[in-house]
């Protein structure tokens, strides 16, 4: 069985996702419901719901909107990362009202469509160090060139367990393993980064891409990491740009054919019910 560490719910008449707009292929609803008939087909047991980048108003509200749904009969939702804003003065009220909901099990701030020095200021900085102790991950979602701002914030607070999302973003429809590659294995030298198996079939040539030109790419990160600080997941409804859930999961079965049960089983699920003691 799999668990989904990475499900994005999108409800349009309940939050508002500013960036839908120039994502018209995404700009819909997307539900529970939709999603959990394929995930069952294809083996999902469980999965954790990833923030949608709503608009900042609607942060906490969209937390709540997912646990509600959580609790409805037949629920694959099993918590929650939210969104946040380190940049923000109210991040510490923020972060304590997060830590007293055990549905909370992390956090991401979309960094990839943002400067480059965004994390890099001084009070972002100091927020991401009020993680430490708390028990709740941050996610990184970063281009190949911005994963030095990764590798920064990870040595910086070395008591943060960060999870590296979707390989690093790497270019695989242009075919560009440069500087990503380096970057990988340099990231992966930190012990407090796992890295998700997601998002890959987004960043390759929609129409064309084959389980080939997926794999120097997967097979790389799970490399650098080894198969105790990978997690799976679908990015689901963004993976229906490159073919699907159904073809995301056979394509990642087809990538680990050659892995023992043991490897397997940690990258599908256990990594990730240890992580986040699911």
């Amino acid at each position: 069985m799999i668990f989904d560490t990475h499900l994005h719910l999108i409800d349009l008449s309940a939050l508002r996702y500013p960036w839908l707009g120039g994502a018209p292929a995404l700009n819909r609803d997307f539900s529970h419901e939709e999603y959990a008939i394929q995930a069952r087909r294809a083996g999902i047991e469980g999965a954790l719901h990833m923030e949608v980048d709503v608009d900042p108003a609607d942060i906490e509200a969209e937390t709540s909107h997912v646990k509600a749904q959580s609790r409805q009969k037949g629920s694959l939702l099993r918590g929650v990362i939210a969104s946040c804003r380190p940049e923000d003065v109210d991040f510490a009220a923020y972060l304590e009202r997060q830590r007293a909901d055990a549905f909370v099990k992390g956090f991401r701030r979309v960094l990839h469509v943002m400067p480059d020095a965004l994390s890099e200021g001084a009070l972002f900085r100091e927020n991401i160090k009020r993680i430490a102790g708390t028990g709740l991950s941050f996610d990184l979602v970063v281009l190949p060139h911005q994963i030095p701002k990764a590798i920064a914030l990870a040595d910086l607070t070395p008591d943060v367990q960060f999870v590296l999302d979707h390989c690093g973003v790497p270019n695989i429809k242009g075919g560009a393993e440069h500087p990503w590659r380096e970057h990988m294995a340099e990231i992966a030298r930190r012990p407090n980064v796992v890295a998700k198996i997601s998002g890959v079939v987004a960043y390759a040539d929609a129409g064309s891409w084959t389980v080939d030109a997926l794999r120097p790419y997967v097979e790389h990160t799970i490399k650098c990491f080894g198969w105790d600080r990978v997690v799976w997941g679908s990015d689901w409804p963004v993976c229906t740009l490159g073919g699907g859930l159904a073809t995301w999961v056979a394509a990642t079965h087809a990538l680990i054919g050659g892995a023992s049960p043991d490897e397997r089983t940690m990258l599908l699920s256990a990594n990730a019910k240890r992580l986040w003691s699911l």
